[in-house]
């Protein structure tokens, strides 16, 4: 309490500060919704939601696969996929540096995972967006590594899904990612030709390309509670209009209104919702095991 701390004698300050410096680090978060200190271990027994106020903070991409999938269900492929630097790329700090840290940071060689998974005993192809890697930016790699999430779909004939986190297209590659675009966008056209369902997941952010491509052509489309959403951000469209925009504008709960998202399902009951989908959409055209 500020009043309090004005009343403090240096030595109560100094010993305030000696008890402050001792908390380990990582102990506490504190919440963007409702400014609430919160222990991490709570936060994490609660799938990284707010107690408070259901604020969803984000998550890595293994801690996605791992709340989506029976354990051990998950058989990443493609991950011997690397960026390159086609453009020789060049700005505050060399393109080929930033990928390097990036990989150093999160372990991943790019900001997308791609597998086979099953989730209650239903198998599909399973892609999901790390977010710490370079905002979640698609890529060439990231690009292919969605294309073989729907490529795999329709071999194996079983439901697609992808979940995104994403900033939009990676600039350091110009135009080779923006043709990711249409590249997966024709994949799920090609999907929804022969009945094979492809479930998209829409989680904070979802904006720029990936959102102007395949995070918006899904047979049906889920978004966690409060999710960023849209092609370009708040900010960047108020100062281009010069107008001030509607509360809430751009997070899912608006979206839904405006029939852009089909449901908003809290992390908790994610896994059950996307399965109970998956069998609905491909109970006449995917190959599902016959307890199913």
């Amino acid at each position: 309490m500020p009043w309090f701390d004005d009343l403090k004698t240096p030595k109560i300050k100094a010993q305030v500060a000696e008890r402050t410096s001792r908390v380990p680090e990582g102990l506490w978060v504190k919440c963007a919704g409702c400014g609430e200190t919160l222990q991490s271990k709570i936060l994490k027994d609660n799938l990284n939601v707010c107690p408070e106020c259901s604020l969803h903070f984000r998550l890595s991409a293994a801690d996605r696969i791992a709340i989506l999938t029976d354990d051990g269900a998950f058989d990443e492929y493609a991950d011997d996929l690397v960026s390159t630097d086609p453009l020789e790329f060049d700005d505050t700090k060399p393109y080929k540096d930033r990928l390097r840290a990036a990989a150093k940071n999160t372990g991943l060689r790019d900001a997308f995972v791609a597998g086979k998974a099953r989730l209650g005993g239903i198998p599909f192809h399973l892609g999901v967006f790390e977010f710490k890697f370079m905002g979640g930016s698609m890529g060439s790699v990231v690009g292919e590594k969605v294309a073989r999430v729907f490529d795999g779909a329709l071999q194996d004939k079983l439901p697609a899904v992808v979940v995104s986190s994403s900033g939009g297209a990676r600039m350091q590659e110009g135009i080779l990612s923006l043709m990711q675009m249409a590249k997966t966008s024709s994949l799920i056209e090609k999907m929804r030709r022969e009945g094979i369902p492809y479930i998209s997941i829409l989680t904070d952010p979802t904006t720029g390309g990936v959102a102007a491509s395949f995070a918006m052509l899904g047979d049906v489309i889920l978004a966690e509670p409060g999710a960023l959403i849209g092609f370009a951000g708040p900010r960047v469209i108020e100062q281009t209009i010069r107008q001030s925009l509607p509360a809430g504008f751009q997070r899912s709960e608006f979206l839904l209104a405006h029939g852009f998202v089909d449901r908003i399902v809290p992390r908790r009951e994610l896994a059950s919702e996307l399965r109970q989908w998956m069998v609905r959409l491909g109970r006449n055209t995917c190959r599902f095991p016959e307890s199913n």
